[in-house]
């Protein structure tokens, strides 16, 4: 993708001018008529200002905050998907923000914000902590559901078609491909494939806090049962039984008798990976056969 280029409206600290965030709006929306107001603003804990951003290449890593937001847009509103752009170092470009109900303000001011609305008999809620906020506070993906929106960063990819129940959560750089379930944990760096569904409780090894360098992801009409969890890609047509975790080191063994590390299947497609009731023995057979039901096709009817 050639150089991008986008106006946005950028909350920054009116003590510190630290960037606090940058929301950059439909292409129907100008951001400067009006802009963007809360309550923090009126506060005058922060400021607002419009700016135009711009990014030369998506291969180099975000060179500040106001980089990393436009990228993290361009991830949601699904222009680019995971994986496509260099982010390493976004966490040393973001700061730290309190995302309230008055607006985002740095954490050692949330006191003050909360003095300044009292006599107004404003109540803050402090929704969360962290270096990303929610996705759905920026951008609103079409034809897709949300339980919980507190559980879906900015930077998460979802596609047309896409449901993500109360209990799902999905990571900046992460996200689905086509019409999916998702009701486990998506991670930085992962996809899921269309028709797949990522069961309750279920997680996906990414690329943070220990999951190495090795890009996960799960193909088309596979299901990763609920509980369970994958070190390793799942190709097409895959099933993990439920409560089954299959690390890359996990020694499975093959319908020829072979016990093999879980990283020699990892992306092949057409496999059904279970558990030996009797012997404990983690096995793979051929998937053929096996009727998972598939996505209900009522539930991801997005209209």
């Amino acid at each position: 993708m050639a150089a991008v280029t986008r106006t946005g409206h950028r909350y920054s600290d009116s003590r510190d001018r630290v960037t606090l965030d940058v929301w950059f709006p439909p292409a129907q929306v100008n951001p400067g008529q009006p802009p963007r107001s809360c309550p923090a603003l009126q506060c005058g804990l922060i400021v607002g200002d419009v700016v135009e951003v711009e990014v030369a290449d998506l291969q180099q890593p975000p060179a500040s905050a106001e980089d990393a937001y436009l990228r993290l847009h361009l991830l949601s509103e699904c222009r680019m998907p995971p994986n496509s752009m260099n982010l390493e170092g976004i966490f040393s470009v973001l700061h730290n923000v309190a995302w309230t109900s008055a607006g985002p303000v740095l954490p050692d001011r949330v006191a003050e914000l909360r003095a300044a609305l009292a006599p107004q008999h404003q109540q803050v809620t402090v929704f969360c902590i962290d270096k990303f906020p929610r996705m759905v506070d920026y951008v609103v993906p079409e034809q897709v559901r949300i339980g919980d929106a507190d559980r879906v960063r900015l930077g998460a990819h979802l596609a047309p078609g896409t449901t993500v129940m109360h209990e799902g959560f999905v990571n900046y750089n992460a996200g689905s491909l086509g019409a999916a379930m998702i009701e486990g944990r998506v991670t930085p760096g992962v996809v899921v494939g269309r028709d797949s569904d990522v069961g309750a409780g279920s997680s996906i090894m990414g690329t943070l806090s220990g999951g190495g360098k090795q890009v996960n992801a799960i193909g088309e009409r596979s299901l990763l049962g609920a509980n369970g969890g994958i070190g390793i890609s799942l190709g097409d047509d895959c099933v993990v039984e439920a409560g089954l975790y299959v690390t890359a080191g996990t020694k499975v063994r093959t319908p020829d008798g072979q016990v093999v590390p879980a990283r020699q299947l990892s992306g092949q497609s057409g496999l059904l990976f279970r558990r030996n009731s009797q012997s404990g023995q983690v096995e793979v057979i051929s998937s053929a056969g096996t009727d998972w039901g598939g996505l209900n096709q009522d539930l991801h009817k997005q209209d």
